[in-house]
């Protein structure tokens, strides 16, 4: 894939509107190592935003009309069958085809997972395609995955997140061997679910495909140990919603103790500089984009209240998921595990 493929964006879906993702476009298209971009939705809407932005006859942007939008109410299956004229559904036909080597949207997430995987499709041997989280921790970030899609999961599938994760991270962290660690309640051999200990053994069975450091429990999560957390949806969708309240509470909390006397308001206004890198650390708009992950092709899910930041952020992350060419490194090393998965037992040693 090239600099020139083109990177399709679903304007329709956010709760800040069409005029928000209009914005940011007009950010990332500043940047021309950025690819370019096809905006998808109601032309009545988007071309009289596109030009007070300035936009208008911008030579990396196009227009996809949409006369529908799935909203966070429709049902996912039925929206993605009825709606077949969505500003989403569009996208999914434009990767499909091969229009748009990357898809962005911060609608319905139960209709991006159902439509990605109906009309894009899942890589051979990926049964549930999965999200990918950027989450910041000692010296760095770690990838969360899953975030959320998939609630209940097999070991195969836990295997299948530690390649997509592992394969993320060289391309959005720049680890040359994310270190992978399976999220679990003990380190010792056989503690916590069955699930968890015949993941374990399966990532154990995959050898060099991915740099596994073994189970981890919750306190190893963001000290800098790993660099890709594995667990299932559920687990990983309540990690993300607690360390998303965690650091509302603690700035909260430290903002209101700050303001109790002058003294400490004082000390506040000397550390200014260290609370502005710890808000920018902790800002998740650094990464707005969460890769559907197992999919044939790059498809991003923004958060549904992604302001223009957030959303630059998440084109951005898109262009460098093409650049890098990330599905088919994933497809090659999922292949690679199925295969290792399925392979019988090695007998053991005999004894001399």
């Amino acid at each position: 894939m090239t600099a020139h493929a083109r990177i399709a964006v679903d304007a329709m879906g956010g709760d800040l509107g069409p005029s928000e993702v209009v914005e940011a476009v007009k950010l990332a298209l500043a940047d021309p190592t950025i690819n370019p971009i096809t905006l998808i939705g109601d032309q009545a809407v988007l071309e009289p935003l596109v030009t007070a932005a300035g936009l208008a006859g911008h030579p990396r942007l196009s227009l996809a009309h949409a006369s529908e939008v799935i909203t966070m109410e429709d049902k996912p299956l039925r929206a993605i069958a009825r709606k077949k004229d969505s500003s989403m559904v569009r996208g999914f036909n434009l990767i499909k085809d091969g229009t748009a080597a990357a898809f962005v949207s911060s609608g319905n997430t139960g209709a991006l997972m159902a439509g990605s995987k109906l009309i894009v499709g899942s890589i051979g041997g990926v049964d549930r395609p999965v999200l990918g989280a950027v989450i910041p921790r000692e010296n760095g970030h770690f990838i969360l995955i899953d975030a959320g899609a998939n609630p209940e999961a097999a070991a195969e599938h836990l295997v299948h997140n530690a390649i997509l994760g592992s394969d993320y991270a060289r391309v959005i962290l720049g680890c040359e061997a994310p270190r992978v660690g399976l999220l679990t309640i003990g380190t010792e051999e056989g503690k916590g679910t069955a699930l968890t200990t015949e993941a374990n053994l399966l990532l154990k069975k995959i050898g060099g495909l991915v740099n596994y450091v073994g189970p981890i429990e919750g306190f190893q999560v963001f000290r800098d140990q790993v660099d890709v957390v594995v667990c299932d949806g559920f687990v990983g969708n309540t990690l993300l919603k607690t360390w998303e309240s965690l650091a509302k509470f603690i700035s909260g909390m430290l903002r209101d103790e700050i303001r109790r006397n002058p003294v400490r308001l004082l000390g506040g206004a000397l550390a200014k500089g260290a609370f502005d890198v710890l808000k920018a650390r902790m800002n998740p708009d650094a990464y707005g984009g969460a890769p559907l992950l197992g999919v044939r092709g790059n498809i991003l899910k923004a958060h549904g209240s992604s302001n223009r930041h957030a959303w630059v952020s998440a084109i951005r992350a898109a262009a460098k998921v093409i650049r890098q060419d990330l599905y088919h490194r994933i497809e090659a090393d999922v292949a690679s595990a199925n295969t290792l998965m399925a392979a019988p037992p090695q007998p053991a040693p005999a004894a001399s």
